[in-house]
């Protein structure tokens, strides 16, 4: 076995944004296929999670991108499953240039769902083992992010192009959503240096979704599902933050 799992992924003009560098979401893409990959060697794909009645799910992630690569470029992903904690499985992931030089460091806080109850499964009662290492070149573990009221609201609605095979929105779709906050214009000058995604609950296709955030080159973002009963208000979704 294999503890770090490498691919090349050469970049088209679909991966990229309207200045020819690559979309921050198709390096999360990237890195979700790596995973998937990965876990196919590692006996936990998603057809054998799925013979279990489980799926993986991503709560939370991190990324610092140090460049974007532009279209045309290979770029080697590199990544690797770190050692369990009680209730995850943290996973590095990390994409270098033809140089050798590193353009994005992810980690990836992954848990076990059953299909059924849409509740998570504790790794030691799972009975699915992972084995980790670390390098102690791997990313810290993202806290949570508090609850905020913004002052720029929106709405969103969840539709098919969003959802994976797992019937949810993909994690890499909540990016899209994000960098589509700002204009053309700005991310002509600004281009993202790190993001924090955490993910409260699942988005399903048709539901509508208040986007609350911030203006500036911080930006604060919940997501929250407005509810029609009046006594429980609005459930937060996300919660992300994105630096420029």
């Amino acid at each position: 076995m294999e503890f770090v799992h490498t691919e090349q992924n050469t970049l088209t003009p679909l991966s990229c944004d309207c200045f020819g560098r690559c979309k921050p979401s198709e390096l999360l893409r990237f890195a979700q296929a790596a995973a998937e990959a990965h876990c196919r060697e590692l006996g936990a794909d998603w057809e054998t999670m799925a013979a279990k009645n489980y799926f993986w799910a991503v709560i939370r992630q991190k990324m610092e991108i140090t460049r974007l690569p532009q279209a045309g470029e290979t770029i080697t992903v590199k990544t690797w499953p770190m050692p369990t904690t009680r209730v995850a499985y943290p996973r590095a992931t990390e994409g270098f240039d033809a140089a050798g030089n590193s353009l994005f460091k992810i980690i990836s806080i992954w848990v076990i769902m059953d299909v059924h109850s849409r509740t998570m499964v504790l790794p030691g009662k799972s009975g699915v083992e992972v084995a980790g290492t670390s390098f102690g070149t791997e990313l810290k573990a993202p806290g949570g992010l508090p609850a905020g009221t913004f002052q720029t609201q929106t709405l969103r609605k969840v539709t098919p192009e969003d959802l994976d095979r797992n019937g949810h929105m993909n994690n890499a779709r909540y990016l899209d959503w994000l960098w589509d906050l700002r204009s053309r214009e700005y991310h002509k000058t600004h281009p993202l240096k790190s993001v924090t995604i955490c993910y409260m609950s699942e988005a399903l296709e048709g539901q509508q979704l208040q986007l609350s955030y911030t203006e500036g080159d911080v930006l604060r973002l919940d997501g929250s599902l407005t509810e029609t009963d009046v006594c429980t208000g609005h459930t937060r979704i996300f919660s992300a933050q994105a630096v420029f």
